[in-house]
């Protein structure tokens, strides 16, 4: 089992809805990337919730990094958090594997909604290992924030997979898997992540209340 994780909160604590979020595989809650969305999100007046898998949180406390936990791990260290939080105003989601693994227990948790910043497909240079068998039966509303030229599912490679209509996925414009684009594009990371998080906001803003 996974120890008690500590949640980092910002935006106002009386707000409609709270937006757990978990960081990717390679790292935690305090990137510049974790930052900005909880921070843009906490101004468009929700409540967003951080917090660390506890191989991440070992790392931030000795600074000996290890690999990341076995799944039933993180799954449970997902479970922990949701306790903690109103899950009829709760969307969980995450960066790259913490959207990953809110994904995989999304349904059972009875959450409002699911945002994935950058979901992991396939890892990168093997689309025929797909990670979406779980997707293609996902009832809980989601959004998955998408850069087009992500090497984890690329536009051209997501448009094949036949997901259910309750995922939306929205584009980000030339955005790899940090929504970053290339300077010939001529847009910048910052108005990747802006585009992000308003596209978070929408999304979360149009869900019914109480889904269970």
């Amino acid at each position: 089992m996974s120890a008690e994780p500590e949640i980092l909160f910002d935006g106002p604590k009386n707000a409609a809805w709270t937006i757990a979020l978990a960081h990717g595989a390679g790292a935690g809650m305090n990137t510049s990337f974790m930052a900005a969305f909880a921070t843009g999100l906490a101004s468009q007046s929700f409540r967003v919730a951080r917090f660390e898998f506890p191989y991440m949180a070992a790392y931030s406390k000795t600074g000996k990094k290890g690999p990341p936990n076995r799944e039933e791990v993180l799954r449970d260290t997902w479970h922990k958090v949701i306790e903690k939080l109103e899950r009829k105003r709760l969307i969980i989601g995450g960066k790259s594997m913490g959207g990953r693994i809110a994904s995989l227990i999304a349904d059972e948790a009875g959450v409002a909604g699911l945002v994935c910043l950058g979901y992991p497909f396939h890892p990168v240079g093997k689309p025929e290992r797909l990670r979406v068998e779980h997707l293609r039966k996902l009832a809980t509303p989601t959004l998955i924030v998408q850069g087009t030229r992500d090497p984890f599912g690329s536009r051209a490679e997501v448009e094949g997979y036949k997901l259910p209509p309750a995922i939306r996925i929205h584009w980000l414009e030339d955005g790899n898997h940090d929504f970053t684009p290339r300077k010939a594009s001529r847009r910048t990371s910052e108005q990747n992540w802006q585009e992000a998080i308003a596209g978070v906001a929408d999304f979360v803003r149009g869900l019914a209340v109480g889904r269970t």
